[in-house]
């Protein structure tokens, strides 16, 4: 653990989990998809020397934890290109911000049709935990293909929130590091920011937990980028969820 060595956990009322790279083995996945996607349009774009994109690095920077075109975007300034928005039922291809989102979706539902999901056994054990100490869980995405991941996890009913990509776009939320998502979460939860904490992943999400006024951020660091998320100002960042288990000290009130 690193960061606090306090128990981040003891004494909060909820905690509000990112979907993907904290409670799914999906990050992996998405990165993959990305990486088809961008890959392709790159090389139509810039040629075949072209700097590919970066599963790892351009992942986090730019797209990891954002909703899907703002992702897209973000990636293809990075770059130095501009295309325009499209609509979003533009079909999949490399004319617009919208056209390379949808294959990228493509390619992810692909590859989970293919390898299916799988959800991480100490995360699900956290959550159950919190629970039986009486505290309100939530889960969120900025993916519209939250629920299908959640039931092709079999973990479907083990929040008592979410609020995914779909939710964003009816009720018109933005995408993180704004902290919309978690403060809807939290607001369906009926707790307050300041009394719940936030886990998460991706760097945009550790700095929307902190915009949120959220008691505790705790990053996640599967890889080797602990730093990053420290310096993103989490409170304390974990290898795994069952760091924050019994054994690291306890959780719930």
């Amino acid at each position: 653990m690193t960061g606090s060595q306090a128990t981040p956990l003891h004494g909060v009322d909820a905690v509000i989990f990112d979907l993907d790279g904290v409670i799914t083995d999906t990050a992996a996945v998405h990165a993959i998809a990305w990486k088809r996607a961008f890959d392709r349009f790159i090389e139509r774009r810039l040629g075949p020397r072209a700097r590919p994109f970066d599963a790892d690095l351009d992942y986090k920077r730019y797209v990891d934890g954002k909703p899907r075109f703002d992702g897209v975007d973000s990636f293809l300034r990075s770059r130095g290109i501009e295309l325009p928005r499209g609509d979003r039922a533009d079909p999949p291809g490399d004319e617009t911000v919208c056209a390379i989102g949808n294959r990228k979706n493509a390619e992810f539902l692909a590859e989970v049709a293919e390898r299916g999901v799988d959800a991480f056994p100490s995360s699900v054990a956290l959550v159950d935990d919190l629970r039986s100490h009486g505290v309100r869980t939530a889960v969120i995405s900025a993916s519209r293909n939250c629920v299908p991941v959640l039931r092709a996890a079999g973990i479907e009913s083990i929040f008592d929130v979410k609020v995914d990509g779909v939710d964003m776009d009816r009720l018109g939320l933005p995408g993180k590091p704004d902290p919309a998502i978690f403060l809807r979460a939290a607001s369906d939860l009926r707790v307050d920011p300041g009394r719940s904490a936030v886990v998460e992943d991706a760097l945009a999400g550790v700095d929307a937990g902190r915009r949120g006024g959220f008691a505790v951020v705790v990053g996640v660091a599967r890889d080797e980028h602990a730093r990053e998320l420290l310096g993103a100002h989490a409170d304390v960042v974990v290898g795994d969820l069952g760091e924050l288990r019994d054994g690291a000290g306890g959780v719930g009130r």
